[in-house]
């Protein structure tokens, strides 16, 4: 017998263009099936896409390398057959009596012919739909089956104005499908509009009967001290007889350890009849104070393993299913004090700080390992929400479980954006894809598909767009909420309680979310659909502060700039791209950027915006090269987003309820809008949101020139203090304020002192400020920020000459190692003349939370500060267990200096060291995980940096330092 479960079919796929292969499809899987790499065959990528494929074997150039994507042929060109393609597989599978097979496309782009074994089926149309296939009458008896699928292209894939646009002529909009892939203003056009196996491909065996998309629902009461667990899924009897079945349900949480508990086990007897569907409510479980979900930066992410296993009579195990879950309850509200949509996790309100995401990859080259990457990038920034814009995907499961381990909050669109579906150049068509019940039809799948993860948020219609009337009408309507989740007051009464006549919760296809009709609509900008986001350059810092910035209480998208580091440009473009922008001085004393080529076609946005905004990098000093440019562009970014987010929490619930940047990242190697690359190497734009984002935050008011505490828990802070110093580039501190006994209460931001030098006699024209917040009772450090700062009307160029500086530094580095994978724990030391003043906090023994549920104060201790040895075992006990039976190295550096001062916007790259690197190689090691970089410090202060990375085979890592006034990539491990 067969073993039951999923076979991923990801490998061993060969693809052909379908004009150069003269066989049908019943010949390639009998007769005359591939025998390799011959041509037209070639290795395909699936899941992925054509082009991906062409990509891979280098039969097209790198459309992301520089103009490289000029030189692919556009589907428009070339006509839908150049980019329709087969592609084939094997696999090996030989069943017992009463077991089926299923064969899975979780996504295809756009419609296809399926033969196995000779037998052909059609895949109908429709990028976000599932297929389902019960090929076992087809199967060979020998149990090897060939398998050859020819995908074609979306039926309307458009053409690319010689003036792009977003979403190109919006042709695209007609199918159920991505929009982005016609271009739009931060992405080229995708040529082959991502045709292909795009999602997993998989087999699955079962016995006579099938489990299909079971769906979770818990309900809350007394405070979340009781909590029901609703459960209901489809049984589809496959065999020619009436079958009877115990239908199991298994919830077990793990400790610590990997130890399993079983919470509760349930059976239930069903018949089912020979050849049905049925739908099947298990009755209520009951849990008692189970651990909650909780959204990044307010508690933990506890999540529960739930199985259900069907058994036949006669037979054994027929299916199972299983799923991780997590107990949390979502509302929301147009807030009466700033119109803005509130959102309650668990009864808490939760402030949003989040970004606007695509997607992982333009090519839809999507892994697991890339999207853990790219989630955890996002809580690294303490975000608490991630937006799926609807021009991109409905975002996969791989996607969701990750959000679900790290605890961000999905806002999932459909696929309806203005530009494609309602305005634009030409006009777009308003209605919306041409066929409605397909667009219904991948939205249910959609739905089913995605409804039991607990990160799962809400459901929008479009961006800046309504879907069309019936559309949006049928999903309200399918996606209307259930009574128990119809008001933030409910009776307290169980489901059975308040109706005879209320369905179980979990008979909706979803029931607990709410569905907004548009990302302008209902508690988002002014809420009633006009062009209220945005805007979308560079800004002034202090801009954010004030008062008539935004007039809304959640701005759905605000955006700015996002330069990568020069490494980046290097490696993504030919030497012709390294040009840095000309600087363009106009009549009105406004600055002019005009880029290069390759950035033009990139998408650059400028650092300036003549009539509105000087140029924030000429603030530094005229850029001499490439490498000044993007250094000076990484200052920019780190205070245009720190201030962004602080200057939205300055007003926490007194004016805004959240706020989503546009956007985090980028799909391919652009240059605007992003918080790490293509490459996945961080911009220091991510380090001003980790900083501003904190849960709890000390910061200082650029419009007021207050500092502010926030505090975004749930409980009060007390007996905390302030410290606040200044530091010249003489590296003297002209000030030093200590403000004690502070009290913060919950959900509040409140300012607590003016920093008060800028008015003081004689302030220097460019200094740092130090901010720090910290426990009185044991000096632990809460939040620290670092600023530099000019006086009002002048510039940073000040900081020119100090880049001559040479602070000393001490670098302690631990290091454990498992396999490829290096966890390291960095010490660095401003070897500087102590401070004179009294500070008791310049060791940043930051404290660490600890505990389940919310973050509470009580449960904050430092780390041991009573010897740095202590500390620095204290932090690595804890990794040491995760490494355990591994060797640790302990190294120590030294950067020599005689000067005094700050050592500023010091950052680590870890890179590749292997024989044969050829010069100007890329040798960084890609992706690193740093708990800060692009960080300063001041004389005397030490900073614990954690970095954890995987290093390929054959490569010996090594870590260097770089800085503002450390050029020469100074080796430290």
């Amino acid at each position: 017998m067969a073993e039951i479960g999923k076979t991923v079919l990801d490998s061993g796929w060969l693809a052909a263009r379908s004009t150069e292969v003269h066989l049908s499809g019943t010949q390639l899987t009998t007769t005359h099936s591939p025998s390799g790499l011959d041509k037209p065959w070639m290795e395909a990528a699936v899941p992925g896409t054509v082009l991906g494929t062409l990509v891979k074997n280098k039969a097209v150039p790198d459309p992301f390398y520089g103009l490289e994507n000029e030189a692919i042929i556009d589907i428009a060109d070339s006509g839908r057959e150049y980019y329709t393609f087969w592609f084939f597989t094997t696999f090996q599978c030989k069943l017992s009596a009463n077991q089926h097979l299923d064969l899975n496309f979780r996504g295809i782009n756009y419609s296809a012919e399926v033969y196995l074994n000779g037998n052909k089926k059609i895949l109908p149309k429709g990028m976000f739909r599932r297929h389902s296939l019960d090929v076992t009458d087809i199967l060979h008896p020998d149990g090897q089956n060939l398998l050859a699928v020819l995908v074609h292209p979306p039926d309307h894939p458009g053409t690319i104005p010689p003036e792009g646009g977003q979403g190109g002529d919006h042709e695209i909009g007609k199918d159920v499908a991505t929009q982005y892939v016609e271009g739009w203003d931060w992405m080229a056009p995708i040529r082959d509009r991502n045709t292909g196996i795009w999602d997993e491909v998989s087999i699955s065996i079962t016995g006579p009967v099938k489990i299909i998309d079971p769906h979770l629902v818990s309900t809350f009461f007394d405070g979340y001290k009781r909590v029901y667990l609703h459960t209901t899924t489809e049984l589809e009897n496959k065999s020619s007889s009436v079958v009877e079945c115990d239908l199991n349900i298994q919830v077990t949480s793990e400790l610590e350890g990997g130890v399993c508990i079983v919470e509760h086990l349930q059976t239930q007897h069903l018949s089912i009849p020979s050849g049905k569907r049925v739908q099947h409510t298990f009755p209520q479980l009951f849990f008692y104070k189970p651990n909650l979900w909780w959204p990044n930066g307010m508690g933990k992410q506890a999540l529960y393993h739930v199985t259900i296993t069907v058994d036949v009579k006669g037979h054994g195990e027929s299916d199972s299913w299983s799923h991780m879950y997590g107990f949390r309850k979502i509302e929301s509200y147009i807030d009466s004090a700033t119109g803005g949509r509130l959102f309650k996790v668990n009864g808490q309100p939760i402030f949003i700080r989040g970004g606007n995401w695509i997607l992982s990859d333009g090519l839809l080259r999507l892994s697991k390992k890339r999207y853990k990457t790219d989630i955890k990038f996002h809580a690294d920034m303490n975000f608490n929400m991630i937006r799926c814009w609807g021009g991109g995907l409905a975002e996969r499961p791989e996607f969701y479980h990750y959000c679900d381990i790290y605890g961000l909050l999905v806002w999932q669109e459909f696929w309806i954006t203005g530009d494609v579906d309602g305005r634009g150049v030409p006009v777009s068509n308003p209605n919306g894809p041409l066929d409605h019940d397909l667009f219904m039809l991948c939205a249910r799948d959609t739905v089913k598909l995605l409804r039991n993860h607990p990160s799962l948020a809400l459901w929008v219609g479009g961006n800046e767009q309504v879907p069309p009337p019936d559309i949006n009408n049928a999903l309200k309507d399918e996606l209307k909420l259930h009574p128990h989740f119809e008001s933030l007051h409910n009776t307290g009464k169980t489901v059975q309680e308040l109706s005879a006549s209320v369905k179980d919760p979990s008979n909706y296809l979803d029931g607990t979310r709410i569905y907004i009709q548009g990302s302008m609509w209902d508690g988002f900008a002014n809420g009633k659909g006009d062009f209220t986001d945005g805007p979308y350059e560079i800004q002034y810092p202090e801009s954010f502060f004030k008062d008539d910035f935004y007039n809304y209480g959640f701005n759905p998208e605000v955006g700015s700039v996002g330069v990568p580091v020069s490494a980046t440009i290097k490696a993504t473009m030919p030497p012709e791209g390294w040009k840095i922008p000309l600087f363009k001085k106009l009549p009105d004393g406004y600055v002019e950027e005009v880029p290069n080529p390759i950035w033009e076609y990139h998408k650059y946005i400028p650092y300036s915006k003549p009539g509105k905004v000087h140029n924030q990098i000429l603030l530094y000093g005229t850029p001499t090269d490439l490498n000044d440019f993007c250094l000076k562009a990484q200052l920019v970014n780190y205070i245009q987003y720190r201030a962004l987010l602080e200057g939205w929490t300055s007003r926490m619930w007194s004016k805004y309820t959240g706020v989503l940047i546009w956007k985090t990242q980028n799909p391919w190697t652009g240059l605007r809008g992003q918080f790490y690359d293509h490459l996945l190497d961080q911009t220091a734009g991510f380090y001003g949101c980790r900083s501003a984002a904190e849960p709890v935050h000390v910061q200082l008011n650029l419009a007021t020139y207050f500092i502010e505490v926030v505090n975004t828990l749930s409980e009060q802070l007390s007996d905390v203090a302030i410290e606040a110093s200044v530091w010249d580039l003489e590296g003297t501190c002209p000030y030093y304020v200590v403000h004690e006994k502070l009290s913060v209460p919950s959900k509040k931001t409140v300012p607590i002192l003016e920093m008060k030098y800028p008015k003081s006699k004689n302030p220097k024209p460019v200094y740092f400020l130090l901010l720090k917040l910290y426990k009185m009772s044991d000096y632990g450090v809460i939040s620290r920020n670092f600023y530099w700062l000019h006086l009002p009307g002048g510039d940073y160029k000040l900081l020119e000459p100090y880049r001559k500086k040479r602070v000393p530094l001490k670098i302690r580095s631990t290091t454990f190692i498992k396999g490829s994978t290096y966890e390291m724990e960095m010490h660095v030391e401003n070897k500087s003349k102590k401070p004179d003043s009294k500070s008791l906090t310049y060791k940043n023994n930051f404290v660490t939370r600890i505990g389940d549920g919310d973050f509470d104060m009580a449960s904050v201790e430092p780390v041991n500060s009573a010897a740095e040895e202590k500390q620095e075992a204290s932090l690595f006990q804890r990794i040491y267990r995760r490494f355990s039976g591994e060797t640790d190295d302990l190294q120590v550096s030294e950067i020599n200096g005689s000067d005094e001062g700050v050592a500023f916007f010091l950052y680590f790259s870890v890179h590749a060291s292997k024989p044969g690197h050829k010069e100007g190689e890329d040798t960084r090691i890609l992706p690193v995980h740093y708990s800060d970089n692009y960080f300063s410090l001041v004389p005397g202060e030490v900073m614990p940096i954690k970095i954890s990375f995987e290093v390929p085979p054959g490569v010996t890592p090594r870590i260097r330092l770089n800085g503002w006034n450390y050029h020469s990539g100074h080796k430290v491990y």
